[in-house]
């Protein structure tokens, strides 16, 4: 994957074992690498995942190992420093590349994106939106929270790059939020392969408590009633009219 005018020069490198020690024939433990630049930047991961799912994934500027859930640490471990000497092993080939490969601009592939609650909405019990990005490349994307049009930033948390098979990358952005009614919000996703940027919308869909139901309920079959009466009304005394004209009629001749 390769790219020039800004365009990032990617090297993606993916190793999957299966079968291996305890893990069950059929089981896979991927390790992902890759390093970029993208405007004269240069940035990078490292991340290992158990059936794609995320185990762990190297800090490349903190200099440190993250795991996806702080248990997993318990029952395993990882050298940090392999996954920066494969970084710096990386960067070289990117830098041998950029000299000695011809580069072009690569088709930019336009993420999916998807919003859902993380379970069943209830108005005032705390949740959490999902925001999943899905078979975009190359990996340089913004995703952004708006809640009744008003950016949020409180609570906000990303993943890193997930890499597919096709070489495409997958995210996901979470936004710890209380059901209300009347809010709504959007998730924002900014990427080069999309002409602007693209707004997912959502807002709870949560039925009417059963008390408020009946009272709209009531309200409603009182309003046909009185509509219906007055219109009822309204006939009886058109034809009490037409009745009082015809016996006026009869009595003039």
């Amino acid at each position: 994957m390769a790219g020039g005018g800004g365009i990032p020069l990617a090297l993606l490198a993916l190793l999957t074992l299966q079968g291996v020690g305890a893990v069950r024939v059929g089981d896979a433990i991927h390790q992902a690498e890759f390093q970029q630049r993208v405007e004269q930047q240069e940035d990078g991961e490292f991340q290992q995942a158990f059936n794609a799912d995320e185990m762990f994934h190297v800090d490349l500027q903190k200099q440190e190992t993250v795991w996806r859930l702080p248990e997993f640490g318990e029952f395993a471990g990882f050298k940090t420093q392999g996954a920066l000497q494969n970084s710096i092993v990386g960067k070289d080939w990117l830098n041998f590349l950029a000299q000695h490969s011809n580069t072009s601009q690569s088709r930019f592939e336009p993420p999916e994106v998807t919003v859902f609650p993380k379970r069943q909405v209830e108005l005032g019990d705390p949740n959490v939106l999902i925001c999943y990005a899905d078979k975009f490349w190359p990996s340089v994307i913004t995703i952004t929270w708006l809640r009744n049009g008003q950016e949020v930033t409180d609570g906000v948390f990303e993943t890193i790059f997930y890499p597919r098979e096709d070489n495409s990358f997958r995210k996901f952005s979470y936004l710890p939020f209380v059901p209300t009614r009347g809010h709504y919000y959007d998730c924002r996703v900014e990427h080069w392969g999309l002409p602007t940027a693209l707004l997912k919308h959502w807002e709870p869909q949560v039925p009417l408590p059963a008390s408020e139901s009946t009272e709209t309920l009531v309200c409603a079959l009182g309003l046909a009633v009185g509509i219906v009466g007055i219109v009822a009304g309204t006939i009886l005394i058109i034809k009490a009219m037409k009745m009082n004209s015809a016996r006026e009629q009869r009595g003039v001749l």
